[in-house]
């Protein structure tokens, strides 16, 4: 059995569409905070079980049986380490094969002071437990970017403060299927995988590819970190979120997304998804308006 924590979250179901290409149904738990979100997996036969990271006793119970564990990282910025810690010490119970982690991109050195420091804690509670561990340390993805791509066509410009920092992202699906690789396949427990995208950019590379695909001319503006925070706030985020987003700006400039080994692609067995791909995506609805 395999279980899938966040399994009804962006990447938590695009890991679970990829197991599927491989693994039936009955051997998969989509481990959910609202197994009411997850009606549609349980219609494909998944076993789909409670599993709050706040209430670790619901955590023993989504684990009975599991072999394999993907701990996808939460999403409450600021009570990640409690949370993650309830999920490991659960997995140590139900004496898993293999516990695979969300981390982050070079965690251990990343200059992503915010995002950094919850995944190095959480990656010390791992080396920490004794499991057999496997850590995704995950890149950006691209859709952090394209979200926002319709927006920038309309103003004519990009804004940051990661000035001229390479990014090599890729998308949650291939992501996902990392993810999947190594929850199907044998011999990862004891490693660390940097997952990048194939291709490095800037912003200011990524402003030209917007205005190139758009046909609307689209400039970087490039902020200090106090200045994009502001405009992030002013955009509705709250502050802890625009802290976070402008700190993690930042440390793209100091090149905390950039890595050029290419371990994703080897792992999922393809090249990643160019971002131009996504920019063309993401301004198709833009065109058709």
């Amino acid at each position: 059995m395999i279980v899938v924590t966040g399994a009804t979250g962006q990447l938590g179901r695009l890991v679970i569409a990829e197991l599927l290409k491989t693994r039936p149904a009955a051997e998969l738990i989509a481990a959910v905070r609202s197994p009411a979100k997850a009606q549609d997996l349980a219609a494909l036969g998944i076993n789909v079980r409670q599993a709050d990271y706040n209430e670790p006793a619901t955590l023993d119970k989504a684990f009975e049986g599991a072999e394999k564990v993907l701990l996808i990282s939460s999403s409450d910025v600021g009570r990640r380490v409690p949370q993650h810690r309830a999920v490991i010490e659960a997995a140590k119970r139900a004496n898993v094969s293999l516990l695979a982690y969300t981390s982050l991109l070079h965690a251990d050195t990343s200059p992503l002071t915010i995002l950094g420091e919850e995944h190095r804690a959480t990656e010390a509670l791992l080396q920490d437990s004794g499991l057999p561990v496997a850590l995704l340390r995950n890149g950006w993805y691209n859709e952090n970017y394209a979200m926002g791509i319709p927006a920038a066509i309309a103003i004519n410009s990009l804004a940051g403060c990661s000035g001229d920092g390479l990014i090599s992202s890729a998308t949650r699906a291939d992501y996902a299927a990392a993810a999947a690789a190594v929850l199907t396949g044998t011999g990862h427990a004891g490693k660390i995988y940097e997952l990048a995208g194939d291709e490095a950019y800037t912003l200011t590379d990524l402003a030209a590819e917007i205005s190139r695909q758009s046909g609307t001319v689209v400039n970087y503006v490039n902020l200090t970190q106090a200045g994009y925070q502001e405009l992030l706030k002013q955009a509705g985020l709250p502050e802890p979120v625009a802290a976070m987003l402008a700190d993690s700006a930042a440390g793209t400039a100091k090149g905390g997304l950039f890595d050029s080994s290419r371990q994703l692609s080897r792992l999922i067995g393809r090249p990643t998804t160019p971002m131009a791909q996504t920019v063309a995506a993401a301004i198709k609805p833009t065109a058709a308006a």
